[in-house]
């Protein structure tokens, strides 16, 4: 390996490290391309519903409506402007979650040729191939090296396998040349963490040559669309298609009985315009970002404005164990000392939790066996937990199983530093994974104290007694048996079993090996990386919610089901699919078999990339979210990636939608709610704007079919469209949530932006504002100015009337607070008094073409616009008895 990077143990010289540095570049990823307020702006426009806004425009304008074109365009223009706004501010709040701290690395440089090695410390980005690099314990990896010098040295790697439990290093050869990340025992990867331990690595990948970077070339190669851009583009479609056929069909239609190419060339165009929702931009933009500004009182940051709604589609959240479900940090949960088994409460490092048996908190001091059992672990292990006020968190400087017993220890009211202080160290043997065990002796009052913490078969090996009610006695059969049992039974239960052991021994200043015997076995510590809080209520109600939690991980099998069992995700019946296993199936066998399945472990990222697209192949929509730099793929291919702000990678957060600014699971199930309220949201507005315009279309069609003159002009489309429909669109998209919207009946409901319902809807409220506009119009044909106006002013009460049938689908108007959206009575009033103003005032009447009208004219127009609620009242009730006659059939075929 020297050889062919052309180094040595001893290390570069300065003049040879420069050399490679401008050959190879620095040691850094790519940094992701910063977006400018430009380029954000202009990405606004980059939708179907946009570019049919604009044609309309356009057509507008060639038929010499310049001040209807300008208004159309100054929509677009604001629509921009906020998202925009809220883009740029996610993206500036990113930037601010990313550390600016310089890392550096520790290499092996010589002063020059014949010159003696020096360490030196540098920044990691002057990290080239061939350098060595120091390890020591708490630093970060630089690069990617191949272990040469290793002395009890140990990994963290869950950033980049998921997996949560150190993994040794040493220097074997490594046996196959394409191994898996997770058993390259000798080399150690860029990112990572040194948790024990000591050794010199050669570099031989830095930058994007790294693990680490060909993760992120692999996620530039990986697009995907948000639910909602695929939702409107096919709702653009549906709007293409309608207009281009209506036009043909009306056109053709209208010169067959008489009418002139010039006025059916109008009469399309009008209609077209009429079936373009023109405030439905506005209004989504609103609704998303007023969506947005929520979620960040939750502390969700939301990159683009359209993926909050994503999260309300989703029904399979694919999510990652270490770091999302559990808290990375190891805590013991069950210790078995003196023939008794104890539960010990407590989250993570913090010191804070109790001793259990039987369900009854129990004082440590008051059973010799677990007293003892604290005083070895408090002595044996040389990891400390440090509390960090910046953070407001407990972390731990060294290994994390070691830590998991200062914890512990803790929790049985000892101390560390109070237990050396009364018995000083005198000698140690570190871990070591050929022995597997680790033993320090302490001066005692009678001699030495040595204490023991290694793999329970190697310390169950070395022992030849035991403790029972705080009096050592012979170890026979019967009770290894029982102590070996215990570890099966803890092993089953997804622990990691650590025995502990003590013996007397010569107060001396050295330790070895053959002075390791006849010790007498104490207990064993069950050991797990915990849940985190309230992670087990945010999946329960994501259940409820009718969604669908699987775990993804790098964990064995065992240990991945019995966390997933505990935190509610596995259930009896459910499967568990392992990276081999997976790669034993086909594209097509795997979206079947992940139906049942639960679980998914042993997985690498390519394995997370084939079970993201295996759910979206089955139609499902998923969100995935991850913290480590192996999630990173996964986040960018799922429909939606979730990341986490506070232990997730630079990496990981650049290639996720959504990042949780506290990390907390629940954060997701509030954020699956709001997505689901904006999602019923813009149904609502949907709903709105296209009814009216059926309405319009009907009306305008209507009078064609009867040879009747047009009943609203161009300009007056546009008015209703934008300014009458404008408020009230704005104000429905502040609807107050609705009820029960993390039902498992919501979860179930059809999934289209325009549905059976939608549809049925549009037409029970469009055909009753066509009859009654047609029927007003004809009472005023001798007088075409008064008839349009009163048609346009008919068409507005209509809408007004039609916005509060568009609050819910089944409830009442009756029966609904009328002023818990305050702001759609605010909006009534103001297009009150526009159209007051459009009727009454001389520059309205000569732009909008319009007349005064009388007392006499309002008393016809107001009760025949109400017809409108009554037809959808006459729906909702029906709806209503219906569904009153089915639940019951159903309860009782149950």
């Amino acid at each position: 390996m020297l050889e062919a990077l052309r180094t040595a143990e001893t290390g570069l010289t300065e003049d040879e490290a420069r050399r490679r540095l401008q050959e190879a570049g620095p040691n850094t990823l790519p940094e992701p391309e910063v977006e400018s307020y430009v380029a954000i702006f202009l990405r606004q426009f980059k939708s179907p519903l946009i570019y049919i806004l604009f044609a309309a425009a356009l057509c507008v304008y060639w038929l010499g409506d310049t001040a209807d074109s300008l208004v159309i365009l100054a929509v677009l223009l604001f629509n921009a402007v906020v998202g925009a706004i809220q883009e740029g501010r996610a993206q500036n709040t990113l930037r601010a979650l990313r550390s600016f701290s310089e890392t550096t690395a520790t290499v092996l440089r010589l002063a020059g040729k014949g010159g003696s090695a020096e360490e030196k410390i540098i920044s990691d980005a002057g990290v080239v191939p061939g350098d060595i690099i120091i390890l020591r314990e708490g630093e970060k990896v630089p690069a990617d090296a191949r272990v040469i010098v290793a002395r009890n040295l140990a990994t963290d790697e869950a950033a980049l396998t998921g997996e949560s439990e150190p993994v040794v290093k040493g220097t074997a050869p490594l046996l196959k040349p394409d191994l898996p990340v997770a058993e390259q025992k000798a080399m150690v990867f860029k990112g990572t963490h040194i948790v024990a331990g000591f050794g010199h690595a050669v570099v031989v990948a830095t930058g994007s040559r790294t693990e680490i970077g060909a993760i992120a070339r692999e996620i530039s190669g990986v697009k995907d669309e948000i639910p909602l851009q695929r939702d409107i583009r096919k709702l653009s479609r549906v709007i293409i298609g309608v207009v281009v056929a209506m036009s043909v069909i009306l056109f053709f239609i209208g010169r067959a009985i008489g009418h002139s190419a010039q006025e059916m060339f109008a009469t399309v165009v009008t209609l077209s315009v009429s079936v373009i929702p023109e405030g439905l931009p506005v209004v989504m933009t609103i609704v998303l970002a007023t969506g947005v500004w929520r979620m960040s009182k939750r502390n969700a940051l939301v990159k683009r404005l359209q993926a909050v709604e994503a999260l309300g589609q989703a029904r399979v959240i694919a999510t990652d164990k270490t770091g999302t479900i559990t808290k990375n940090e190891m805590v013991v949960q069950r210790v078995y000392a003196g023939g008794e088994t104890y539960d010990v409460s407590g989250v993570g490092y913090e010191p804070e939790g109790a001793v259990h048996k039987d369900g009854v908190r129990i004082a440590a001091s008051e059973h010799a066996d677990l007293l003892e059992a604290a005083r070895i672990a408090a002595l044996a292990a040389s990891a400390r937990i440090i509390y960090s006020e910046e953070e407001r968190r407990w972390s731990v400087a060294g290994d994390p199983t070691e830590a998991a017993l200062q914890v512990f220890a803790r929790k049985a009211q000892l101390s560390r530093d109070e237990l050396e202080a009364e018995h000083p160290l005198l000698a140690e043997i570190p871990f070591d994974s050929s022995r597997k065990y680790k033993a320090m002796l302490h001066k005692d009052k009678r001699g030495g104290r040595l204490s023991v913490v290694g793999a329970p078969e190697v310390v169950l090996t070395l022992s030849s007694s035991v403790v029972r009610a705080g009096k050592k006695m012979a170890l026979t059969k019967a009770m290894r048996e029982e102590i070996e049992g215990t570890i099966q039974h803890f092993s089953r239960q997804g622990l990691r079993v650590v025995a502990l052991a003590r013996a007397n021994a010569a107060a001396t200043n050295t330790l070895a090996e053959n002075d390791i015997h006849g010790l007498t076995f104490v207990a064993l510590i069950g050991m797990k990386d915990g849940l985190r809080e309230g992670v087990h209520d945010a999946l329960a109600q994501a259940r409820d919610a009718g969604l669908r939690v699987v775990m993804i991980t790098g964990d064995h099998a065992v240990t991945a089901r019995a966390i997933a069992q505990e935190a509610g995700i596995f259930k009896v019946g459910e499967k568990t699919l392992t990276g081999d296993e997976i790669d034993s199936l086909s594209d097509e066998e795997l979206a079947r078999a992940v139906e049942r399945v639960s679980v998914f472990a042993r997985v690498t990222p390519a394995h997370k990339l084939r079970i993201v697209s295996a759910y979206k192949a089955r139609g499902e929509i998923i969100a995935m979210t991850g913290d480590g730099v192996n999630d990173a793929p996964s986040l960018v291919a799922a429909d939606l990636g979730v990341g986490m702000g506070k232990i997730g990678t630079e990496v990981a957060k650049e290639a996720s939608d959504i990042v949780l600014l506290d990390d907390n699971f629940y954060s997701i199930v509030a954020a699956i709610e709001e997505g689901r309220n904006i999602y019923k949201t813009i149904k609502k507005v949907i709903l709105y704007l296209f009814s009216t315009s059926v309405g319009e279309v009907l009306t305008i069609a209507g009078a064609l079919f009867v040879s009747l003159p047009l009943p609203l002009l161009p300009a007056q489309i546009i008015w209703l469209n934008l300014v009458t429909d404008g408020f009230l669109t704005i104000a429905l998209g502040m609807e107050p949530k609705d009820q029960n919207l993390l039902s498992e009946e919501f979860g179930k409901a059809e999934r289209s932006l325009v549905d059976r319902l939608t549809f049925t809807r549009m037409v029970v409220m469009g055909v009753p504002m066509a009859l009654g506009t047609l029927f007003l119009f004809s009472l005023y044909l001798d007088d075409m100015a008064k008839a349009l106006t009163v048609s346009l002013t008919a068409l507005a009460v209509f809408q007004w009337v039609n916005a509060w049938n568009c609050r819910s689908e089944k409830e009442s108007v009756f029966t609904t607070n009328p002023i818990s959206n305050i702001y759609l009575v605010a909006a009534l009033f103001v297009v009150i008094a526009l159209q007051l103003v459009a009727v009454y005032n001389p520059f309205a009447q000569t732009l909008l073409h319009t007349t005064a009208l009388t007392w006499f004219d309002w008393l016809l127009i107001v009760p025949v616009a109400f017809t409108v609620l009554f037809a959808e009242e006459a729906r909702k009730w029906i709806t209503r008895r219906v569904d009153s006659i089915a639940i019951p059939g159903v309860l009782a075929r149950s």
